[in-house]
């Protein structure tokens, strides 16, 4: 299948899933689900534990696929299409999570500058039959700088801190210069200092273009760009619409199955439990 130009992307949906189910085992993770992401379009996906997060994460990034429809027509589109070769898919949006880091930080001898230029294959490192380029070595000095991690360069993977790391994953994925970035639990494992550096950085790339498709159950992680929340409950979505219509008392309580009080702080939100 041909690859859409650019002035078409720019006219698709990032994420369209109609009617979508996904089984694992004998057990539904998601119900039915149905959710729409414009071009362009920042949004932060937002529940508890076990809401479904997680499998939305891995429908997207193609490790997953959805039970087949009776009519056999597609219930889940990335950019316009329902099938990628997931290294194709990668050129346009970068995924950084938890699990990608283990990965990288598990193994002692990778090195900040491998992690990022093995990216150009879709690969964790450089392999015997990989041609690095100069032009490849200058965009991942860019993509570096991008994320704030010039600095680490000359570092192995694992000495690195939780967030240290998180920004080389970044950097690893903005060499493809992505339309959009998949961000699972991006903060997690941070403390408070560097989780409000990381999500500074966040901002900035925001606002450089790239669109941030951001998956949490912390509200006081999305940040001020983000303009609609999609809040999930066992599977299914429970609200969706703007931020300031959606992160409210009723709508949080309802998300995570307790009283919780939503307080504004200027740009951010918080909340607790009462």
């Amino acid at each position: 299948m041909n690859a859409h130009r650019p002035d078409e992307l720019a006219s698709v949906p990032l994420l369209q899933i109609d009617g979508a189910s996904v089984m694992r085992g004998d057990r539904l993770i998601l119900d039915d689900f149905s959710l729409r992401i414009g071009a362009g379009e920042h949004t932060a996906i937002l529940g508890a534990n076990g809401a479904g997060k997680s499998t939305l994460v891995r429908l997207v990034t193609r490790e997953l696929y959805p039970l087949a429809r009776e009519d056999g027509t597609p219930s889940m589109r990335v950019f316009g299409r329902d099938r990628w070769n997931v290294s194709e898919l990668r050129g346009l949006l970068g995924i950084v999570s938890p699990s990608l880091q283990d990965d990288c930080t598990s193994d002692p001898s990778l090195d900040v500058t491998e992690a990022v230029l093995s990216s150009f294959f879709a690969a964790r490192r450089l392999g015997l039959d990989h041609r690095v380029t100069a032009a490849m070595r200058e965009r991942a000095g860019e993509a570096l700088a991008q994320a704030g991690a010039t600095h680490l360069l000359g570092r192995h993977m694992a000495s690195l801190s939780t967030g240290e790391a998180r920004r080389v994953l970044i950097a690893r994925a903005l060499v493809h210069r992505p339309r959009a970035l998949l961000l699972d639990e991006p903060c997690a494992g941070l403390d408070m200092a560097s989780r409000r550096r990381f999500l500074e950085g966040l901002r900035g790339l925001a606002r450089g273009g790239t669109t941030l498709l951001l998956v949490t159950h912390h509200i006081e992680e999305i940040l001020p760009e983000i303009g609609r929340v999609v809040l999930l409950r066992d599977g299914r979505l429970l609200r969706q619409g703007r931020k300031a219509e959606v992160l409210t008392d009723e709508a949080l309580s309802s998300t995570f199955g307790m009283p919780v009080r939503v307080q504004r702080h200027g740009d951010y939100y918080n909340a607790a439990l009462e």
